[in-house]
């Protein structure tokens, strides 16, 4: 097997960027060494693309898998998109409307909020150095929307699991869930992109430290759980690394193999 047969995927939050919303300069360095090995790189991350260019540019990786899965690029073309149910989530929306738990819609290019402002999504989007988005009421009835932001607390997720069946969730903060389409996860946008670069799952590295990670890290050949992984990720995974404050990336990759000192 040659270096261009291998891929290595890497999430972004508690991954990439460390507790403090950086990259580490080993994790620079571990890309780099990547990309001289010949090794495929790519992000697969719940993120939307808009709120990882700069990432992209910094560690020079041109595909990706977003959305957990929805909207696949490989080399600026979009190999796999999977939009939402407009009908179901309008359903979804007003439900959550009237519970008075906000809603967040994101295409590829942008998101809008249907609140004017909130404080579950300016805590939430705050943890991603990103701004509460601004209010478009219209926003998510005119385009694809390829992932919604639904912000409630734990003990209220249940109802819309129950009742909003059309969707599959998975909360990555204490106030916000995600809300995808059916059986979406990263696994589905990996699989896209191994389908289009022909290499095989086996032959695959991934690396992740959450709930939206579990099904990468089981599709994979291998997966790395990041040290500040929550159990259920480092249950899924075949190996587990350093915390992401402790160089984690870096140290995973030389214990693989992949890359060297």
């Amino acid at each position: 097997m040659t270096p261009s047969e291998k891929v290595v995927f890497l999430d972004i939050d508690g991954t990439i960027l460390n507790h403090n919303n950086r990259i580490p300069n080993k994790t620079r360095e571990a890309v780099s060494l990547l990309r001289a090995e010949g090794i495929n790189v790519a992000i697969a991350t719940g993120r939307a693309p808009f709120m990882f260019n700069d990432i992209l540019k910094e560690l020079d990786i041109d595909s990706f898998i977003s959305f957990n899965g929805s909207y696949v690029m490989y080399k600026g073309e979009v190999i796999f998109d999977s939009p939402l149910s407009q009908e179901h989530l309008l359903t979804l929306e007003e439900d959550a409307w009237n519970n008075d738990h906000p809603m967040v819609f994101l295409d590829h290019l942008t998101g809008r909020a249907n609140h004017r402002s909130h404080e579950f999504i300016s805590r939430s989007m705050g943890s991603l150095n990103m701004p509460h988005p601004p209010h478009d009421p219209d926003f998510h009835k005119e385009r694809n929307i390829y992932q919604a932001l639904l912000f409630c607390e734990s003990s209220h997720e249940k109802h819309y699991y129950d009742h909003h069946l059309g969707f599959d969730y998975v909360r990555w903060h204490e106030k916000a869930i995600d809300v995808l389409p059916p059986g979406g996860s990263k696994a589905k946008g990996i699989e896209a992109m191994l389908e289009k670069l022909g290499i095989r799952p086996e032959n695959t590295f991934a690396f992740g430290d959450g709930l939206n990670d579990v099904e990468m890290l089981k599709f994979v050949g291998t997966g790395i759980a990041m040290g500040n992984a929550v159990e259920e990720a480092k249950q899924a995974a075949d190996m587990e690394t350093k915390h992401v404050d402790d160089d984690g990336l870096y140290h995973g990759l030389l214990e693989l193999g992949l890359i060297r000192r």
